[in-house]
């Protein structure tokens, strides 16, 4: 592996940082300035870039509820975009062959349509990594637009299995035996513990039992790993082991990011095309924010899914690639699209560092659903006779949870954004509420009565936090607000906002072990 692509990926992370920007956002960069000193792709660098996307989709289907997929919101507006995206495309490429664009004069209308298709697709990659920094993956538009970027992928695998005309094997039909299976699986994870044992397993099943294995039988690879981690979803371990893998996949995933800028070398003219198309991808972002809407979701919800998914996809590279072997696309339009794809990931990750601001100044001209018309897991949240709130559901809100009720006889509501955490735990007895803490809309929608005597923010986010606790005094809350942090240096933003109390997870910790211990001590 060359030095350099460690040096500027780095260095590019780092700048991107610097200005408040996403890493990936460098590594892109980084990936240009590369390709513009000489260097190209190394069989090292496209192993590690299709590992870092093969685990980002097995643990995207660890994370799966698959009753998702089928909700009419997911396939629906995944199906109306295609459609109409496709056909947005092929008449923009039309009208730019009749001004006399000199690349499509060769192309009939076919060609563009395929071509259309390719731009029509949104990235799983950039989403999902946008999502996860921002520890929303799980909230009503993050899986939405997940959902909705897995359709695409099932839309593609589609479409090269019918344009190649190579059907899969017919030992395609053994991977229905998977699901049966998938007890057996899953009842293995219950003896790996948490260590390496756990990482081995996740690499086995996603790349060997996943990838591979579809791989043999004619199925796209990729695929195979998002199915097999979507059976192994309904396990308790599969949070853990997605865990487990995340630093390993992020790693990777650089990987990825640097190979986008290392496609090909770009002359002035593929530039200026690529820059024409980015041009259209505003066209994109309005076909999602008029089609969410028919499907009754908030305002909110629908700029931050549609912000998610306005850019272009490395989907549409493979499209194109094979484009260019069947022979209805020239070379110059994958170079063209890698310029495209990585100029959109470019611009949509500095919107949507500033996405929430970006919808509190368009609000206003948003159209907003009667309440009783909205989505179910879209409507007002309403707190009840709670006297405290606990925001964010894991492991040590459950702790908070049960203490407060149990010990000090408060009546606890949680809050949580994650769809099956809050199914799992009503069930178990909890007063859960769905909702999104980081959602603006939230705290006005939220009815915050004069009995709240605490709010807990221990959501898995620090940036989360910090926002609901700025919402908090901004609303002239009256009551203790304390907050979990899991590293140290996020200790004091929240002190300075005026959070009452500030504690570090792993410090509580250890002095909670030491009180027990000496208490257990006296006792004996």
């Amino acid at each position: 592996m060359e030095p350099a692509f460690f040096i500027y990926a780095f260095v590019g992370g780092l700048l991107a940082m610097a200005v408040r920007l996403p890493p990936l956002a460098g590594f892109l960069v980084a990936g240009f300035a590369l390709n513009a000193m000489g260097y190209e792709m190394t069989p090292e660098l496209t192993t590690i870039a299709n590992l870092g996307v093969t685990l980002l989709l097995f643990t995207i289907g660890l994370k799966l509820n698959v009753r998702s997929l089928l909700q009419p919101v997911v396939w629906g507006s995944a199906t109306a975009h295609m459609v109409l995206s496709s056909a947005l495309f092929l008449g923009v490429l039309i009208g730019l062959k009749a001004l006399g664009l000199r690349l499509l004069q060769d192309n009939d209308w076919s060609s563009m349509l395929v071509l259309g298709f390719a731009l029509s697709f949104s990235s799983t990659v950039f989403a999902v990594k946008v999502l996860e920094d921002r520890s929303e993956t799980s909230s009503l538009y993050g899986r939405i637009a997940i959902g909705v970027l897995i359709m695409q992928d099932i839309f593609a695998v589609l479409f090269l299995t019918a344009s190649t005309g190579q059907l899969p094997s017919v030992w395609a039909l053994g991977l229905l035996l998977l699901i049966p299976l998938a007890p057996l699986i899953r009842h293995l994870m219950n003896r790996l513990g948490h260590g390496e044992m756990q990482v081995l397993f996740g690499f086995l099943v996603a790349l060997v039992l996943g990838y591979q294995l579809f791989e043999w039988v004619g199925v796209k690879g990729d695929l195979g790993a998002l199915v097999v981690g979507m059976l192994l979803a309904p396990h308790k371990a599969a949070a853990s082991l997605a865990r487990a893998l995340f630093n390993i996949k992020e790693l990777f995933l650089v990987g990825f990011f640097l190979s986008i800028g290392l496609l090909a070398l770009p002359t002035w003219e593929h530039l200026g095309v690529a820059l024409l198309i980015m041009l259209v991808l505003p066209l994109k972002t309005v076909l999602f924010m008029l089609i969410f809407p028919q499907f009754r979701l908030r305002a909110r919800t629908t700029v931050l899914a549609t912000l998610s998914l306005s850019n272009f996809s490395e989907f549409g590279l493979i499209v194109a690639a094979l484009a260019l072997a069947q022979g209805w696309l020239s070379a110059d339009w994958l170079v063209i699209l890698s310029l495209a794809v990585a100029l959109s990931f470019v611009v949509v990750s500095i919107l949507n560092v500033f996405s929430e601001r970006l919808y509190r100044r368009i609000r206003p001209l948003l159209p907003e659903a009667p309440a009783g018309r909205l989505h179910p897991h879209d409507r007002p949240v309403e707190l009840g006779d709670a006297q405290a709130i606990v925001l964010g559901m894991g492991k040590i809100g459950r702790g908070a949870y049960q203490r407060l009720e149990k010990h000090y006889g408060l009546r606890v509501l949680g809050i949580d954004n994650n769809e099956s955490t809050v199914e799992r735990w009503r069930a178990q007895g909890f007063r859960l509420l769905e909702g999104d803490a980081v959602d603006s809309d939230f705290w006005e929608k939220i009815l915050l009565s004069e009995g709240i005597q605490l709010v807990l923010l221990a959501m898995p986010h620090h940036a989360g936090n910090v926002f609901a606790l700025e919402q908090l005094k901004g609303r002239k809350f009256a009551g203790k607000v304390a907050a979990i942090v899991e590293y140290p240096d996020e200790t004091k933003p929240l002190q300075k906002l005026g959070a009452d109390a500030v504690f570090y997870v792993y410090e509580e910790a250890g002095l909670a072990l030491a009180d027990s211990v000496m208490a257990a001590s006296k006792e004996a």
